[in-house]
């Protein structure tokens, strides 16, 4: 197992993700682990109203995208990402990348680039 692995974990606004997903399919990712998530950042929540009452929301709604790529180079993904999701605005999201040490698929014990590779 020689080759790198790279994790991408995308956290952003869900009503992003269909468009994020089609370019991702766009340049080569064929899988990816989806998850509905709730957190803040720098914009801090936001006031909404219930029953005439001010009630702070600390945590949003958002959507996180695992993709672990070793033939799509990173700095494509990044850089799709970036284009789809940039708004200029506080809540377009965060990328996070981390280097990965190994990937098992479990029903036939294949590794590392092997182990990502769809096989029909």
């Amino acid at each position: 197992m020689g080759e790198k692995l790279t994790k991408i974990d995308i956290i952003t606004s869900p009503s992003k993700f269909e468009e994020l997903k089609d370019a991702l399919g766009e340049i080569g990712i064929a899988g990816m682990t989806v998850s509905n998530v709730l957190g803040c950042g720098m914009q801090m929540g936001h006031k909404e109203y219930y029953r005439g009452t001010a009630v702070d929301i600390n945590l949003l709604q958002k959507i996180k995208i695992e993709i672990v790529v070793c033939e799509v180079p990173v700095e494509t993904v990044v850089e799709t990402a970036k284009k789809i999701l940039h708004t200029g605005k506080s809540g377009d999201g965060k990328i996070f990348i981390y280097d990965v040490a190994n990937v098992i698929r479990i029903s036939n014990g294949a590794e590392g680039r092997e182990a990502l590779q769809y096989k029909k």
